[in-house]
């Protein structure tokens, strides 16, 4: 085969490969482990770049994260994407990160978006929304009121813009959830920390995937969380397609 024709062949799998990226979605038993930025490579086909591994393009799976501000979403995906806790809160406009995972012998890049929580960005933050692939829906578990607000405003907000996007309800910051001042400080208002049969209960209600709970800065099951989210977006529910988010 000619230098040309191996390139236009190459191009062509390229282009079935990112048309059907899920087209046999890796079984969730498969493990799931992050691979090292050493570990990839650019590839350069019809003059646009894309990740490979050994030779693979790498599709690419679309996570949006939202919630509350300062409940934890951006140390959520700092801790994960880098193995280190933020030194400092920075309220989040917009960001995003990314990590490739291998699923089984497959290579994806998991895209992470991370947004703003404050009414402020009410209007702006659905422009994150197109093509995603399952939502994170974050709320503290030392604050009651960032877990009412998954119910009252995250939930509604999410399946307006995204109908039948798969969702994960997780609750952060749970190495303070039995710390005596922040203990201290709810029972003042007649109030205690989330517990985990209380969000469990909510995914259940609002038909979530799963309710997972994490510590960013232990990182106790940060990475079930992200495990989670790949597996929900490339194994939908049976009987429902599976569908990316589309704002027209």
């Amino acid at each position: 085969m000619s230098k040309s024709m191996a390139m236009k062949q190459k191009a062509l799998d390229l282009k079935q490969k990112l048309r059907h990226p899920f087209a046999d979605p890796p079984r969730a038993h498969k493990p799931i482990r992050v691979l090292q930025e050493s570990e990839i490579r650019f590839a350069r086909v019809n003059d646009r770049f894309y990740n490979t591994y050994n030779g693979m393009v790498v599709a690419t799976i679309k996570c949006v994260v939202v919630g509350d501000g300062a409940v934890g979403k951006t140390c959520l995906l700092i801790s994960y994407t880098t193995n280190k806790f933020p030194s400092e809160y920075v309220p989040t406009v917009f960001d995003n990160y990314a990590v490739t995972v291998m699923i089984g012998d497959e290579p994806y890049t998991l895209g992470l978006f991370d947004t703003a929580g404050q009414e402020d960005y009410d209007r702006l933050r659905p422009l994150s929304y197109p093509q995603t692939d399952v939502f994170l829906v974050c709320f503290s578990v030392t604050s009651p009121a960032s877990f009412e607000n998954v119910r009252e405003k995250w939930f509604p907000e999410v399946h307006h813009h995204c109908p039948g996007v798969p969702c994960l309800i997780v609750g952060t910051q749970t190495d303070l959830r039995d710390d005596p001042s922040v203990r201290e400080k709810l029972a003042k208002q007649k109030m205690q920390p989330v517990r985990k049969e209380d969000g469990e209960r909510m995914a259940k209600e609002l038909g979530a995937v799963k309710y997972v709970e994490c510590s960013a800065l232990t990182q106790y099951k940060l990475k079930d969380v992200f495990d989670e989210a790949i597996v929900a977006a490339l194994e939908p529910p049976p009987k429902k397609s599976s569908k990316k988010c589309v704002i027209l």
